[in-house]
């Protein structure tokens, strides 16, 4: 399994906890159960394969810093989504720019330009061309904003300590 893929199930399963208001650590148990993931596998190739302990790790933690600092992340949107809401943006872009933001603040094994060009490429599989725009202007905008957009711009954490 490719990190791309792994991105993209942190990704639903984030979108998952946020539209049915669960507790981050019963989405994780319930989806990666061995039952639950074999029957997804009709469902696509995304699922084809079980991640394994290298590819959960990554995924819990993106799925777990992302909820924990969800008030934090949706602020930086709102900021860099100039004139629009959290309840204005499509529940799947809003998912994506989470996890890239998350990333670039919090995860130091993913380069920055990286966690952009993945969340601006996933978004394409899930959104019309206006949403992928706008989630490439906002993801832009906050390296801007907060990083004065430098490709291997210092994370935050790492700055703090």
């Amino acid at each position: 399994m490719k990190r791309t893929t792994a991105r993209e199930l942190a990704i639903q399963l984030g979108f998952a906890a946020a539209a049915n208001n669960m507790a981050i650590s019963d989405v994780l148990d319930q989806f990666f159960s061995f039952e639950h993931y074999e029957s997804l596998e009709e469902e696509g190739e995304l699922y084809s394969e079980y991640p394994d302990e290298q590819q959960m790790d990554y995924i819990r933690r993106l799925v777990t810093l992302t909820a924990e600092n969800r008030s934090e992340i949706d602020g930086f949107i709102e900021r860099y989504a100039k004139g629009w809401k959290i309840g204005r943006i499509s529940r799947t872009a809003l998912a994506v720019m989470r996890c890239a933001i998350c990333e670039i603040l919090y995860m130091d094994d993913v380069p920055n330009s990286a966690a952009i060009n993945e969340a601006v490429e996933l978004c394409k599989s899930y959104d019309e061309p206006e949403t992928v725009s706008f989630v490439n202007g906002v993801l832009g905008g906050f390296m801007r904003g907060e990083f004065g957009d430098q490709p291997g711009a210092v994370k935050t954490q790492e700055a703090e300590t």
